[in-house]
């Protein structure tokens, strides 16, 4: 078991249940392996049903962004759902969904199929903000940044895994990884379905669920307008853009500016998780006793600017060190932004909005790398390759006195 004592009240003693723990930090993993996983092998189950590479091109981009426009639409209403019915069978029936869109995706057949996979598995993937809710019931408000840093450097290991794990398998069959993802995600179905106890107490729940906070649309209007919420979250949204956008880009900046090859590549994909190690292991723990949430998301904020700065000349420059510099930057400012963020909104509400907010969160990320992406990809051919990076300096920059001026919310 694992005990906590508030800060604030020496005589008060909350339990962690140990399986509650594990099971939240293995989802999570297992989150981060599913989201990157399948990278290498999408192409390569996409292209037996299509003729020619533009083709096949065309079909990918739409498989990447159905997952974020499915979450969007259904993460508000499976934290709503939360608040109302428990964390315990929400994530139950996420995971679930998580299994069988993997299962789809990997038996394919035809490419609505594939697209029927990813659809699945976006419906069901508010896993994330309700596990963040979930953690949010059992660790003491003090404790919680600390937490989410463990779930996002957890998050940051099943991310740094999938791409190598799905490039293994796939020399198995390409829908190798895509079975593999199903079998260790029912794995902890059942674990979760024997051991996972229940984190909101009934007297937290929320009352009443009506369809009109059942809206995906009205329910995310209505958090943006929560007086404590709408500056952290709208200056959020100013950085999530330009990380969608420069994601989507990331491959063919490196091809196009240094014709790097896939292996390397790939190796720097797995920058950002590895600084989620780092950062959540050895350097969070010390940021944590001086500075505050928002202190910490503005150093978070201001890394990534100099990241995005450092990237952009690489690209003017064509001199490969500096990207690699850059995104070592940005990766510890990504890295110390989500921990220090999702503490600040899980304190800013009490027991019974903690999965309406984090799911409000987690649609609003989904919006943003829907829009990133296109905006990214305009500006890459229109602009130039540095257009991205320089895009992200100065959206970043603007979210930053948006939170700043921010004071309702206690820190």
């Amino acid at each position: 078991m694992f005990k906590f004592r508030s800060l604030g009240e020496p005589n008060t003693e909350q339990t962690v249940d140990q399986h509650a723990f594990i099971f939240g930090l293995i989802s999570v993993f297992l989150c981060g392996i599913g989201f990157s996983i399948i990278a290498p092998v999408v192409p390569f189950l996409v292209q037996p049903y299509t003729s020619n590479p533009g083709e096949q091109a065309i079909a990918v981009t739409p498989l990447t962004s159905v997952y974020a426009v499915c979450v969007f639409l259904a993460a508000p209403v499976l934290g709503a759902l939360s608040d109302k019915y428990g964390r315990r069978p929400l994530l139950l029936v996420c995971l679930m969904g998580s299994a069988i869109g993997y299962l789809v995706f990997g038996i394919g057949g035809a490419l609505w199929v594939l697209f029927a996979g990813r659809i699945i598995e976006g419906i069901t993937g508010g896993t994330i903000s309700t596990i963040f809710a979930y953690f949010s019931d059992i660790v003491p408000p003090q404790q919680r940044t600390k937490y989410f840093g463990w779930v996002s450097a957890v998050v940051g290991v099943g991310t740094v895994i999938g791409p190598t794990l799905g490039g293994l398998l796939a020399k198995f069959g390409y829908s190798a990884p895509m079975y593999f993802g199903a079998i260790i995600t029912l794995l902890n179905v059942v674990y979760g379905f024997f051991f996972m106890p229940e984190s909101l107490d009934k007297k937290n729940r929320l009352k009443e669920i009506t369809f009109v906070r059942m809206n995906p649309f009205t329910q995310l209007a209505n958090v943006l307008s929560m007086k404590n919420l709408n500056r952290p979250l709208v200056s959020a949204f100013l950085l999530w853009i330009p990380n969608g956008s420069f994601q989507a880009v990331f491959s063919q900046f490196t091809m196009d500016t240094f014709s790097w090859k896939p292996a390397l590549i790939g190796l720097m994909f797995s920058i950002i998780g590895v600084q989620d190690i780092i950062s959540q292991g050895f350097i969070m723990p010390k940021l944590l006793i001086k500075l505050s949430d928002k202190q910490l998301a503005i150093l978070g904020m201001v890394s990534e600017i100099i990241g995005y700065s450092l990237i952009a000349a690489s690209a003017l420059v064509s001199y490969y060190p500096l990207f690699i510099a850059g995104m070592f930057i940005f990766g510890f400012g990504d890295s110390i932004f989500g921990p220090s963020f999702n503490g600040m909104l899980s304190k800013s509400v009490d027991s019974s909005e903690q999965g309406r907010i984090q799911g409000g969160d987690q649609s609003i990320q989904a919006l943003a790398r829907m829009i990133g992406p296109i905006i990214g990809g305009q500006i890459y051919v229109s602009l130039g390759h540095a257009a991205p990076a320089i895009m992200g300096m100065f959206l970043i920059a603007t979210g930053i006195p948006v939170l700043y001026k921010r004071t309702a919310v206690k820190m």
